[in-house]
């Protein structure tokens, strides 16, 4: 048996040892951390809103035209799209596992790049967004205030201009969603029997409103080439864009023949309010804002959300008073506890081996390791291949180990006999 060969030549076995330890430790310096292939496919998300249209309306006139575009881009191996009675419209695009996600993406915005010029012009206003996104959702965070003073409208205008850009900047984060109130906004709500009395229509608000509510730049004064003697030169600066309620309710919608101005506020109601009123968010009963965290396909799922955890906890210092969150969902709490019960597990493994074969085979763990070190290096494996490998090999030494010591006490005796007979034989006295 080999067993017995390198029992019976000791010094060669020896040699064989150090010479495993050696390529062993070799092997470590070398071998990579983790090369494990991408299971999951990378995906591109392509988002778009149709304002006040209907879930129909963006299928055939949104959807269908991006789609129409995207189809067949190299990598591909299907897409799927959603599209709401809110006017949005989701699709994802699913590329081959190992695909290069920045080439799908730039990819993905020249084939959205074409679609856009027949796409509808509210659409083009709102804009076209193409992302690396998974959509598996990392996290969902809840923030709320305690002690109820704080609206959810509040809350949402908050963590949209304070949190959200933030935590996007966590490394691994591909998109950051807000489910609430969204900003703050100019709620503008037109009175239908005021439009029909005057003989309007919500087009010519809205194009009134566009047409004022504008940034406009107002040049200079006295700016070269200027005539001799101009002295300073003046930077001219107008008012921007409206801001307070009042000022909306003064855009002039028409002027009529008699000289009558009517105004916005002759035909709406003008309030500061939230951005959507088709999400409701609550946590224990009281207004909040849920704040979804998705990550880059191909990102570490376990630095994703303890980057999140962590800048969220920086930016708790500054959040108004009464103003808290909690992490509702956190995907990671089940790989945390497998990690967990694998630690357990190795360790009470080294117990086992150590208290099993410590006396007799003390450096066979390090030879053990080494070996499997220089194996995965052999074959191309990365540095966690060597947990399961060295966990099969341990098992075994487990059970060699518990049956090593009766073989060693059995073995002994057996050559204390033969020592005794042979010196019998010669005429020695046993000692």
């Amino acid at each position: 048996m080999i067993s017995q060969f390198f029992i019976r030549r000791p010094i060669f076995a020896t040699v064989i040892s150090i010479v495993i330890v050696i390529g062993g430790l070799v092997a470590l310096r070398a071998l990579p951390v983790a090369r494990y292939p991408e299971i999951s496919p990378p995906t591109i998300s392509v988002t778009a809103v149709y304002p006040g249209a209907d879930a129909r309306t963006v299928a055939e006139t949104v959807a269908a035209t991006i789609e129409k575009e995207v189809n067949g881009v190299e990598g591909m191996i299907y897409m799927s799209s959603v599209c709401g009675n809110d006017g949005s419209m989701s699709l994802t695009v699913t590329f081959e596992p190992g695909t290069d996600l920045d080439i799908a993406n730039v990819l993905v915005q020249n084939r959205v790049a074409v679609a856009q010029a027949r796409l509808p012009e509210e659409v083009k206003r709102q804009g076209v967004t193409v992302k690396k996104k998974s959509t598996d959702v990392v996290m969902y965070v809840a923030f709320y205030a305690a002690d109820g003073r704080l609206d959810d409208a509040f809350l949402s205008n908050y963590v949209t201009l304070r949190v959200r850009d933030e935590v996007a900047r966590v490394r691994g984060v591909g998109d950051v969603g807000i489910f609430g109130a969204g900003e703050y906004s100019m709620r503008i709500w037109l009175d239908p029997q005021r439009l029909r009395a005057l003989d309007l229509s919500g087009a010519d608000v809205i194009a009134a409103i566009r047409a004022q509510n504008v940034q406009v730049a107002a040049g200079r004064v006295g700016a070269t080439p200027a005539p001799v003697g101009t002295a300073f030169e003046f930077v001219l600066s107008t008012q921007g864009r409206l801001v307070e309620t009042s000022e909306f309710e003064n855009i002039v919608v028409r002027a009529t023949p008699d000289g009558r101005l009517i105004r916005v506020r002759d035909v709406a109601r003008v309030e500061l309010g939230a951005e959507f009123y088709r999400f409701t968010s609550r946590f224990n009963g009281k207004p909040s804002t849920t704040l979804a965290v998705y990550q880059v396909p191909g990102s570490n799922l376990i630095d994703v959300a303890d980057g999140t955890r962590e800048k969220l906890e920086e930016l708790k210092s500054a959040f108004p008073s009464g103003m808290d969150y909690e992490v509702v969902f956190d995907s990671t709490d089940v790989i945390n506890a497998s990690i967990k019960e694998v630690i357990g597990t190795l360790i009470a493994t080294r117990i086992v081996v150590r208290t099993g074969i410590v006396r007799t085979m003390g450096l066979g763990a390090m030879v053990m390791l080494a070996g499997a070190l220089a194996i995965c290096a052999a074959v191309a494996l990365d540095l966690n291949s060597v947990i399961p490998l060295t966990i099969a090999v341990g098992l075994n030494l487990v059970g060699f180990g518990l049956l090593f010591p009766q073989a060693m006490a059995g073995g002994l005796s057996c050559a204390a006999e033969r020592a005794g007979a042979a010196s019998s034989l010669l005429g020695f006295a046993p000692q």
